[in-house]
């Protein structure tokens, strides 16, 4: 048995994963929660039945060694900062699967679209005949997908795990954009940006957004920079150029697949396309695989994701929109989708943000907004005078108010600026109650189908 002792610091999916790695390790481990009722802890004892865990608080013991933060525990916590005093090493699950991992990692990261494009990434993999292990941020934490039979790996990245990470050495990697998020964690933009940065710093191929300064890397020169952006692209970037009469997607002045054929829906996941055919490219995947990979992948679940289209109102869901830059993108990626206006579904935990960049897209592309949850008494204050505002107490009355809105030509999205705990589990469970919704009212008046 190893004479280092880890503590495991959160229990939630990534600390479950780190414990399952740890204990076929054969290390000492230690697991602390600020929660006296963690999700996994009932998991924990099924994998390491004689775990210690010390909940409550966060608790670093004096023989601890080794500290494993998870994402959502920042490292200013109290005990942590004594710890570092006290030369204790604190690192993430990301930096234990970098010095595990022996295959080619592509890396992805960005206020918006990263699981869109991570996901996309993996499919133009499976494509192209690769077999490659898609997760991290998203869906399946990184340790648990440590396989030899994987020959390389797709990890959506956050900026919380950014911050304990320092020697993943990614074949590619990409900043998508970046907004001002998780501004009850950071002090400033520049401090999220510097989170985020930290992905190229070992990084082979550097792929980011022209149109978005703050994605340039700041710290090294580099030639094999990759841009992407929606105009036209310079030598061997990738951009949006006319071709046969209309827009295609374009490697410099190569012509690679009309807009018309994506199957996601908006110019914000256009430029997610480009983003994945960069990466794609730097791991060398083969092209025809990743353009078909773009004719059939039609985005993810509450990611302006088309619900319905019934008397000519389309119905998209958006509530993975859970800050404010991430619904003006859907409203300007979406703004050509429909020929009407559309009736914004705005409202929930606002986690401090700055709602003011709203009202000129607000302005620009919708006809109302339906408010929801803890901040619709904000919003309602910031946009009446701008559009009709509606104040809604569930997902019922907000389809109700919705379709007494609508006329033909318009849509109506929720794409909510704010978290969900205040009125629903998480995200998900918003998304799908609004599909539900939406579904059984029209089934309730389509009048074409026999009941």
């Amino acid at each position: 048995m190893s004479v280092e002792h880890y503590l495991v610091v959160g229990l939630g999916i990534t600390g479950l994963s780190v414990v399952k790695f740890l204990s076929k390790k054969g290390y000492n481990i230690t697991v602390t929660d600020s929660r006296i009722h963690p999700p996994h802890l009932d998991e924990l004892y099924a994998i390491y039945p004689n775990a210690e865990v010390l909940l409550g608080k966060i608790s670093v013991p004096e023989y601890v060694t080794n500290i494993i933060l998870s994402p959502g525990i920042p490292v200013t916590e109290p005990a942590l900062e004594t710890a570092r005093h006290n030369k204790i090493e604190i690192i993430g699950d990301i930096e234990l699967f970098a010095r595990e991992v022996d295959k080619p990692v592509l890396a992805i990261t960005g206020s918006n679209g990263k699981s869109t494009v991570t996901t996309l990434l993996g499919e133009m993999a499976a494509a192209s005949g690769i077999k490659a292990g898609v997760g991290g941020n998203l869906g399946t934490a990184a340790l648990d997908l440590l396989n030899d039979s994987n020959e390389c790996y797709i990890l959506e990245l956050s900026s919380f795990q950014l911050e304990t990470t320092f020697s993943l050495h990614p074949k590619a990697v990409t900043i998508l954009n970046i907004t001002p998020d998780h501004m009850d964690r950071y002090k400033d933009l520049i401090e999220y940006q510097q989170a985020k940065q930290r992905i190229y710093s070992n990084s082979e191929y550097d792929i980011y957004n022209r149109a978005d300064p703050l994605t340039k890397p700041q710290q090294k020169n580099t030639e094999k920079h990759i841009t992407f952006g929606l105009d036209v692209p310079s030598d061997n970037n990738y951009g949006v150029i006319q071709h046969k009469g209309t827009n295609w997607l374009a490697k410099g002045s190569q012509a690679l697949l009309a807009v018309s054929e994506v199957a996601m829906l908006g110019d914000h996941n256009i430029a997610n396309a480009l983003a994945a055919l960069a990466l794609g490219e730097a791991a060398g995947f083969p092209l025809p695989a990743m353009l078909q990979a773009l004719r059939d992948f039609k985005g993810l679940e509450h990611r302006c994701e088309k619900v319905a289209e019934f008397n000519n109102v389309i119905w998209v869901n958006d509530s993975k929109g859970t800050n404010v830059a991430a619904t003006i993108t859907a409203l300007e990626g979406l703004a050509q989708s429909i020929v009407g206006k559309w009736i914004i579904i705005l409202g929930g935990l606002g986690k401090n943000a700055d709602f003011t960049p709203l009202i000129e897209p607000v302005r620009r592309y919708c006809k109302a907004a339906i408010l929801i949850g803890s901040e619709r008494q904000n919003l309602a204050g910031l946009l009446n005078g701008i559009v009709p505002c509606y104040i809604a107490k569930d997902m019922p009355e907000v389809i109700s108010l919705a379709q007494q809105v609508a006329r033909g030509g318009d849509g109506v999205l929720l794409s909510p600026a704010c978290a969900s705990l205040d009125m629903f589990e998480n995200y998900s469970h918003r998304g799908k109650l609004f599909k539900e919704h939406v579904l059984q009212w029209i089934d309730k008046h389509d009048t074409t189908v026999a009941k």
